[in-house]
């Protein structure tokens, strides 16, 4: 018999639009009590006399009434609350029982079912990153290859109610032992899978295992996080900065690296000069660029909009490339952009012998460089980054061109690296390059 949506009395009283307004004003009383939305019906929250509170939703099945917990508020949105409701109310009335199939779920989901669910979704957007805003493109891509490469081969198998803290730190020590590492071909043209271990693998890889674990007690999979608790390694990669030695280093490597595509080397000094994140230079289009006013404007960055001070070295080097589709760093396959700067970069600091570094210690060091150097303000170093926290990152006043003095800013910390890194032709005139040699 087919499930339905009761709309007996009972069920249209004490009703209110849920949003985070009226929710945070619900106050716990000596019994619990439900509040019922007004404009999607069978969708309510359940307050606890602990004030506790509880997304679900309500309707028949075989004229019994039937609940279905969604999440706790806090943990989940009213708004990714009510996307998940009108998901199972349209299960309800395509005649499924959403509580009755998290029952069977429950005893016997994997954990490698477990990820799949949480990428689905996250790939709807239920499932919020940083600032509260659905995860992004890239960060997903990240998401699914620790998934692949760590979390399924290690506990893929496992019914998730059977995981316990054992087996989350189990998994932090073989991946720090490298029993997860690989190196081989990928499925893109010509790219390479160099899967490492690690201390900063497996710490981000337990983060990332934690916040599943997080989405299945949402959705009363589990009724506690077995990655709680579980000691993890500190992330040395994220502390990370290059000392002078090193771009000197670095920038010989670069500046000799013949056998790599120019889109490598491009790349290499593009992270150097900016400090911007791997996902941003990777994916530069040209007409995010105004080189005339030193500025380019993204609007797909990790925090929104963000306007960017092109420095003098910056504007320079992408005045020499040749312009061969939208994106400044274009693949052969046409209309896609380069995606292969984390390996490629790490594959230019190997031939140094540079150690525990990325792309993003670049981004350390430009701002390090430019505060503790140069002695340029913590907010203005953050603005020539893009970092979250800066004054300018989301261009908020709906400017279309960087200040003047964060481009002077922007100038003196990129012509600072070039002269270090030898980058001799990038240099503003009279400025001294005595490693260039």
């Amino acid at each position: 018999m087919a499930c339905t949506v009761s709309k007996g009395k009972r069920w249209i009283e004490d009703k209110m639009k849920l949003n985070k307004r009226t929710v945070d004003g619900l106050e716990a009383r000596e019994r619990d009590y439900f509040e019922w939305d007004d404009d999607l019906l069978g969708f309510g929250i359940r307050v606890w006399p602990s004030g506790q509170k509880v997304y679900l939703v309500r309707y028949r099945q075989n004229g019994r009434q039937r609940f279905f917990n969604i999440g706790n508020h806090g943990n989940v949105t009213p708004d990714e609350a009510r996307k998940l409701a009108r998901i199972k109310l349209g299960e309800v009335a395509a005649g499924e029982d959403p509580q009755e199939e998290k029952l069977t779920r429950r005893k016997s989901i994997t954990m490698a079912e477990l990820c799949d669910d949480y990428l689905k979704a996250a790939d709807k957007g239920l499932i919020l990153g940083k600032g509260g805003r659905s995860k992004k493109t890239s960060t997903l891509d990240t998401d699914r290859g620790r998934i692949a490469r760590h979390i399924k081969p290690l506990l893929g198998r496992k019914l998730v109610i059977d995981i316990t803290r054992a087996d989350v730190a189990g998994l932090v020590r073989d991946v720090i032992a490298g029993k997860t590492a690989v190196k081989g071909k990928s499925d893109k043209l010509r790219g390479t899978v160099n899967v490492r271990g690690g201390k900063g693998t497996a710490a981000r890889t337990a983060g990332l295992l934690g916040g599943i674990f997080t989405y299945a007690v949402d959705r009363g999979i589990i009724e506690t996080n077995p990655a709680a608790g579980v000691k993890t390694p500190a992330d040395n990669v994220r502390h990370r900065r290059f000392s002078d030695d090193e771009l000197v280093s670095l920038g010989k490597v670069i500046r000799e690296a013949d056998d790599q595509y120019w889109q490598t080397v491009a790349f290499a000094k593009l992270t150097c000069l900016t400090g911007w994140r791997k996902s941003e230079i990777e994916a530069l289009r040209w007409d995010a660029i105004d080189l005339a006013h030193s500025t380019a404007t993204l609007d797909d960055s990790k925090e929104g909009r963000s306007l960017r001070p092109l420095g003098a070295p910056v504007v320079k080097l992408l005045s020499g490339l040749d312009r061969r589709g939208k994106f400044v760093l274009p693949t052969l396959r046409q209309g896609e952009h380069y995606g292969g700067g984390y390996a490629a970069f790490r594959r230019l600091c190997d031939r140094t012998g540079i150690p525990d570094v990325s792309p993003h210690t670049a981004r350390r060091t430009v701002v390090t460089l430019a505060q503790e150097r140069l002695g340029i303000a913590e907010a203005v170093a953050g603005a020539v980054v893009g970092h979250r926290k800066s004054f300018t990152v989301t261009g908020r006043n709906y400017t279309s061109f960087a200040a003047p003095f964060l481009v002077e800013a922007a100038t003196a910390v990129s012509s600072e690296i070039a002269r270090l890194m030898g980058f001799v032709d990038l240099l503003p005139e009279k400025a001294d390059a005595p490693n260039a040699a």
